[in-house]
């Protein structure tokens, strides 16, 4: 090959990239450049409601951007957890769950169904609260342990009755003691 030829083609080449790196760059929307939505799966007025606002409030803040808290309660927190699961991953929609992220997926599947999520579609990003599980009763019920509230009920299937956060719920609520005796 003439090596005048390939001078001239390494001299081009070199003349094209000294030319594209003083072309103008095109730069790229800071993130965020629109609102953000955080997702709660669970109806307004709760207590994963009472928290998404003012953390999307501060999120706000510092983002300088705007972020909208959209409740989408319903089946335990399936239907909102579902909908940030086939949302885009660009980071403009978030997920304030609670630990029904964990249990729904292995609810659907000992019932025969197909979970709307899988727990592996999620990034953990941030531990907003750390809020204990707990079973109270009145200080006067028969019941000191749980083991005690557990047997009692197997004794009398159907007749103690208690409150929780719905189906699927993982918190239970106050024992109802009309019927404990």
């Amino acid at each position: 090959m003439n090596p005048c030829r390939r001078s001239f083609g390494c001299m081009l080449v070199a003349a094209l990239v000294v030319a594209a790196s003083l072309w103008p760059a095109h730069a790229q929307a800071a993130y965020p450049d629109k609102p953000v939505t955080l997702i709660v799966p669970f109806p307004p007025g709760g207590v994963a409601d009472a928290v998404a606002r003012p953390l999307a409030e501060a999120l706000g803040r510092e983002l300088k951007q705007s972020v909208v808290v959209e409740n989408k309660g319903g089946a335990g927190g399936a239907l909102g957890i579902g909908a940030a699961a086939r949302a885009p991953a660009d980071g403009y929609t978030l997920l304030l769950s609670l630990s029904s992220i964990s249990m729904l997926p292995e609810a659907d599947h000992l019932l025969g169904r197909k979970p709307s999520f899988q727990p592996e579609q999620f990034k953990p990003i941030s531990r907003i609260t750390a809020d204990a599980t707990v079973l109270v009763v009145r200080a006067d019920a028969p019941w000191k342990t749980l083991e005690d509230f557990l047997a009692d009920a197997k004794r009398r299937p159907g007749q103690v009755n208690y409150g929780s956060s719905g189906n699927y719920g993982f918190a239970l609520g106050v024992v109802d003691m009309a019927q404990a005796g």
